[in-house]
């Protein structure tokens, strides 16, 4: 089967007062724009706790690689920059379209 990008459609607020759907009211979005436009949808919030989930998913991904036995070690590192760095020995994050 072959991948297809995945497709987010988000539905625009009519321009008039009116009740009316159609078609032209929807915009699909490619890949990760549906994100980058409404964060808060895929995070929570894009506030302190939607980095914290972020950061969380993330170590989350290391120790599934530990608890599978596909890695032995795993580093989480605070940044100056207000930055995160999440590392493991493990099989890393496909990053492919999947």
């Amino acid at each position: 089967m072959a991948k297809e990008k995945a497709k987010k459609a988000t539905v625009n607020a009519p321009k008039t007062g009116g009740s009316s759907y159609r078609a032209e009211d929807i915009t699909v979005l490619e890949g990760l724009e549906a994100v980058r436009r409404r964060p808060g949808m895929y995070i929570g919030t894009t506030g302190t706790s939607g980095l914290h989930h972020l950061i969380w998913e993330v170590f989350d991904n290391s120790r599934d690689e530990a608890m599978g036995g596909f890695a032995n070690d795993i580093e989480v590192a605070l940044l100056p920059g207000n930055r995160v760095r999440v590392a493991d020995n493990g099989r890393g994050i496909p990053v492919d379209t999947h």
